[in-house]
């Protein structure tokens, strides 16, 4: 008899012995059931790429889902302009973002209309308090007009897409409309000076760009910056640059990124240009008193 036969003469006199091996066996039976069935039921290591919903409805994201066996589900929604009504706007994974089939992707669609709200009266105020009150019913500054007058920055008229806002007018915009200010300017006032906006957000941007005097201009974002990603994206350039004497009501340009280390050197070169302009209004300074 081999030593085979010798080894399972042995295991068939020793209950023990046998017990523990097919112990043993049915352990890894049952391993080995349970990882073919995981990978039928979750198809183990079976990842596809999110498809883009982007500007789809519900519908025709859910019916676009299906091959991949996703599931849509709606998260939120915003009112932004530029899309219409309905659209996917965001999602959550991302595009591109591998997941298995099953897997619920968040979107948020663009609302079909902004609450409307009333216009506070803010003929009288300083420019400041105009500001904050327009800002706290949900409203922004659309223009900032100077007009000559004894007290520079308090608001001699409020407009709304050309209308007059009087005292007891009952008249309501939707929220983020924009209100135009006539404002006072004492014409021996100094030119005001342009402030730094590097860092900021474009909400507290556009405060302290109102409280200046200032008008918003042109606002630029980085290729690489959606829609949702805005709230979070911080100016790394303006034109007028800081330190700079300007007329008031004058425009500023922001530009907008999410790079953390643009942002730094764009404050570093904004530092370095505003020296050297100052500088610059020394030396011409020291070059007048001579002559």
């Amino acid at each position: 008899m081999g030593s085979a036969g010798k080894l399972i003469s042995k295991v068939r006199r020793h209950n023990f012995l046998r017990n523990v091996i097919l112990a043993v066996c049915a352990i890894i039976v049952f391993v080995c059931v349970v990882s073919v069935l995981l990978s039928m039921f979750t198809r183990h290591n079976k990842y596809q790429d999110v498809p883009d919903f982007a500007g789809m409805s519900i519908e025709q994201a859910e019916q676009a889902a299906k091959k991949g066996e996703l599931v849509i589900e709606l998260n939120d929604s915003l009112y932004v302009p530029t899309s219409p009504a309905g659209a996917i706007i965001d999602q959550m994974p991302k595009p591109g973002t591998q997941v298995k089939a099953g897997r619920r992707i968040f979107v948020t669609v663009n609302s079909h209309g902004r609450k409307m709200v009333k216009i506070p009266y803010v003929t009288g105020f300083s420019l400041r308090q105009a500001k904050n009150n327009l800002q706290i019913a949900g409203l922004e500054i659309d223009r900032i007009i100077y007009q000559e007058d004894i007290a520079t920055n308090y608001v001699l008229e409020e407009q709304y897409k050309g209308s007059v806002i009087t005292e007891n007018s009952t008249k309501k915009a939707e929220q983020g409309s924009g209100i135009t200010l006539i404002v006072g300017l004492n014409p021996g006032e100094p030119l005001p000076v342009m402030p730094k906006f590097i860092g900021l957000t474009l909400n507290e941007a556009k405060s302290r760009i109102w409280e200046a005097g200032m008008n918003v201009g042109m606002i630029t974002y980085d290729d690489d910056i959606s829609l949702m990603d805005r709230n979070e994206a911080r100016v790394y350039k303006q034109s007028p640059s800081q330190m700079r004497r300007v007329d008031p009501g004058t425009s500023v340009d922001l530009f907008f990124t999410l790079d953390d280390g643009r942002v730094r050197r764009g404050a570093v070169a904004a530092d370095s240009l505003a020296k050297q302009y100052l500088r610059s209004l020394e030396m011409d300074s020291d070059t007048t008193e001579t002559l």
